[in-house]
């Protein structure tokens, strides 16, 4: 079975995921939202599980667009977040399509086989 990761190359969490993988020598697929933006199903699917929408409130991104994402409606918000993947809180790590951790938390990095 294999990983997927869903990030930004250069945002710091993310980079700590990639090193606790590397380190655990777990294969994965990188999935960069810079060049491979998710679709509106990854993102209801990521809603389902996070909750709400995975928005990463605290990223400069969003918080630059907080007023327009707050004033659409959920099916805009999914298309903004298409367009600005930098709002997408990161890193999301699946293993066979079921997510397995949003965010990094070394604990459950740590119980990754």
């Amino acid at each position: 079975m294999s990983y997927k990761l869903f990030g930004i190359p250069n945002c710091d969490t993310v980079k700590k995921a990639r090193t606790a993988l590397e380190k655990k020598k777990i294969d994965y697929e990188f999935v960069d939202f810079k060049k491979t933006p998710p679709t509106a199903s990854e993102i209801e699917g990521w809603a389902k599980i996070f909750g709400e929408l995975p928005v990463n409130k605290k990223g400069p991104t969003f918080r630059k667009l907080k007023e327009q994402f707050e004033s659409l409606d959920k099916k805009k918000q999914i298309q903004l977040m298409i367009e600005q993947p930098s709002m997408i809180k990161r890193p999301i790590l699946e293993k066979s399509e079921k997510i397995i951790c949003f965010g990094y938390d070394e604990d459950t990095y740590i119980k990754l086989k």
